[in-house]
């Protein structure tokens, strides 16, 4: 089912963008939360009147997302953890414990933008990026160090 969005949603894409989705998740979700239009030839016509307005709400967005990626750029992340022998963590670091240290810092981020593939399981250093916009992706280091 073909939806034009009204609202930058991160996995689908930015306001005005015409995308194809399930028909549940549209009508269930998108539609009724006021976030999606069905993509109808009226609609389109509004949201081709209404671009001036989008790009310039998609340019706010990404001037906010590159002051953030600023702020992130060259952040040092330190989480202790208990540490069995060799070095390997007893637990391991996941996104949440993540998200907590940045929070300390007074950096808000959300889960979902923190780029983990794998939960961390040893000591050491590392370097995660953070989604901040589709396409500004800028990386923190994060040592993690036996407790």
């Amino acid at each position: 089912m073909k939806v034009i969005l009204k609202q930058t949603i991160e996995p689908l894409g930015i306001i005005g963008s015409e995308v194809d989705v399930k028909k549940g998740f549209a009508r269930n979700y998108l539609i009724p939360q006021g976030k999606a239009v069905f993509a109808t030839p009226q609609n389109r016509n509004v949201m081709a009147q209404e671009k001036a307005k989008l790009d310039l709400q998609i340019a706010k967005e990404r001037e906010t997302a590159e002051a953030m990626a600023k702020k992130l750029e060259g952040v040092v992340c330190k989480i202790t953890a208990k540490v069995a022998d060799e070095g390997r963590l007893y637990g391991s670091i996941t996104n949440r414990e993540i998200m907590d240290a940045l929070t300390a810092q007074n950096i808000d981020v959300v889960k979902r933008m923190i780029l983990l593939k794998d939960p961390i399981k040893d000591i050491g250093s590392y370097k995660i990026p953070i989604r901040v916009y589709k396409d500004i992706e800028p990386e923190i280091t994060l040592e993690v160090e036996a407790e």
